[in-house]
């Protein structure tokens, strides 16, 4: 076992010793150590109920023979942190939870892993740390948070609140409702309950083949929840047993199936940054010009909040993840391992989809290409990405001036003031990895668009990014970024930006000399912060088309 270099011989007394100090006797110290990687804490919902989740997998592991340890990580609540400077730290947490890991897991030697989490940069983390170490592991979410109700019936998530911010501006909405509205979009535990960041996540790594079926879907308060997380703590010793490890599960077909499900989906934009930078970790060259041939190839078959009306528990009625793959299985690579010990191909044999108005037919869907687009253009070479399931029709084609901002803040207050005109084109440039730094999500901006009814009217560009809650013409994750001297930093207010979703394309009316000149006058970036791991990450990132993970 890898844990007996802690344990095994004369010369590991003194280790045993300080096991014998956490209560273990001889027999729990013989077994097999597995960690137990939580990130619990009380200030994410999504992670305040993980230690009850936790201790179901314990309960797995030790019936499977093995002995659990359970150590913690950070996490950061995206939508606390949203609209101040805490979000630059929201996408750098994620490196800094895949170093923590690693460190943790190599300076106690564990046998297997077992990851729990629920939101944003956690997940991703713990994956792109999964790959990393290769020791047998498997994934379990706290699961979604289940919609809100308003008195009338009608549904409400945390993005409803967001929104609302922009009704009450424009006059629309009274406080009073905005207050209602507040108080009840987020009921409880789990992880915001629309296709965001977090859910998008949790659903892939089933398409990964890390998680077991039922990960991304059933609500964090349901007791099959906990069924779920005791019958991992009983997977991961089969896991083991057998050696099967992440980059026996975690490869280019399984990257694959994770991409034409989110594009099934029309998932968060930040599954791509992340699933880049998870392809990064395992060597996987996957590039963005490869996203959009599966997205061309997918139908988009499923519309959940915000780019619809129905919520992940909705989806999981309707028979979850294995039942959107079924209805994919012709455009999937059914030959990949999974926790399961069982191919996907056998995981999805008898799987049916239970409600074809939240799960469509692949011979009915929403559109016949997939709900993500990767945008390539002389404002975007190395590309940018699109949530193209949320963008209505009509704003699929768009140019208009360019209406520049230099940071979010000026964006917003700009938004707020009433100085964005139908037909303009916002462009907030310098927010992204090394610019931001730390890349931090436009939320609030595309919020109060929507909410300012200018959703169909006006058209966003960044090279920051955008919550999974986002909906409307919003093109982030522009590569390169303006503090690199992307094309982005070379616009000019009035300038012609055009928008092309169909076709794939992010064009300035400029030639390139005129982009190279304005470009070559341009004074050296100075970092917005000086100090501290934001200006070491600053420092260390790359691109966003390559998943802003760290230089090597």
């Amino acid at each position: 076992m890898r844990s007996d270099v802690t344990k095994r011989g004369i010369e590991r007394a003194p280790h045993r010793s300080l096991m014998h100090a956490l209560g273990h006797g001889d027999e729990e110290i013989r077994k097999p150590f597995v960690g137990i990687v939580n990130s619990f804490n009380e200030i994410i919902p999504g992670h305040m109920h993980l230690k009850s989740v936790v201790e179901a997998v314990k309960q797995g592991v030790y019936s499977a023979g093995g002995t659990p340890f359970e150590f913690n990580t950070i996490g950061i609540c995206d939508g606390i942190a949203m609209n101040h400077p805490g979000m630059r730290n929201s996408l750098p947490s994620r490196e800094l939870i895949a170093d923590s890991v690693e460190t943790v897991v190599q300076g106690h030697a564990f046998d297997a892993l077992v990851f729990v989490a629920d939101c944003d940069k956690i997940v991703p983390g713990m994956l792109m740390a999964a790959v990393r170490l290769n020791i047998p592991s498997i994934f379990v979410s706290g699961g979604p948070m289940l919609a809100g109700r308003l008195p009338q019936g009608d549904s409400v998530d945390l993005i409803s609140v967001f929104e609302a911010v922009g009704k009450v501006r424009t006059g629309t909405m009274e406080e009073e409702e905005l207050s209602r509205i507040e108080q009840v979009a987020c009921p409880g535990a789990g992880s915001c309950a629309g296709m965001f960041t977090a859910n998008t996540m949790n659903c892939l790594a089933e398409a990964l083949g890390i998680a077991l079926p039922g990960n991304g879907t059933i609500p964090a308060v349901d007791s099959r929840r906990i069924a779920l997380a005791r019958q991992a703590g009983r997977k991961v010793m089969k896991l083991l047993g057998e050696d099967t490890r992440p980059l026996d599960i975690i490869t280019a077909d399984s990257m694959h199936n994770a991409f034409a499900v989110d594009t099934a989906l029309g998932g968060s934009t930040n599954s791509v940054l992340h699933l880049m930078a998870i392809a990064s970790e395992a060597n996987i060259d996957f590039p963005l010009s490869k996203v959009n041939e599966i997205n061309e190839s997918t139908p988009h078959i499923a519309k959940l909040s915000p780019a619809g009306s129905y919520h992940i528990e909705d989806l999981g009625l309707a028979g979850g993840i294995p039942a959107v793959m079924k209805e994919l299985s012709e455009l999937l690579r059914l030959e990949t391992e999974t926790v399961t010990g069982r191919l996907l191909e056998e995981n999805i044999a008898e799987v049916q989809v239970s409600n074809y108005d939240v799960i469509r037919p692949k011979d009915n869907p929403y559109s016949p290409m997939g709900g993500l687009t990767m945008l390539f253009g002389n404002l975007a070479p190395d590309g940018a990405v699109v949530k193209s399931a949320a963008v209505v029709p009509e704003m699929l084609m768009h140019q208009g001036p360019a209406r520049l901002f230099d940071s979010e803040d000026e964006a917003t207050k700009g938004i707020m003031d009433g100085a964005i005109n139908p037909g303009d084109v916002v462009v907030i440039r310098y927010e992204g990895p090394k610019g931001g730094p730390g890349m931090p999500e436009m939320l609030t901006p595309t919020s109060l668009i929507s909410g300012m009814g200018l959703g169909e009217k006006v058209a966003l560009i960044t090279d920051g990014r955008f919550s999974g809650g986002t909906r409307g013409a919003a093109i982030g994750h522009i590569s390169p970024e303006a503090a690199e001297r992307g094309p982005i930093a070379a616009l000019q207010e009035g300038d012609i930006v055009k928008v092309d979703i169909r076709n794939r394309r992010l064009d300035v009316a400029l030639d390139d000399n005129e982009i190279a000149r304005r470009l070559a006058s341009l004074p050296e970036f100075e970092p917005k912060v000086k100090s501290g791991y934001l200006s070491r990450y600053a420092e260390k990132v790359t691109s966003a088309n390559t998943g802003a993970v760290f230089k090597r």
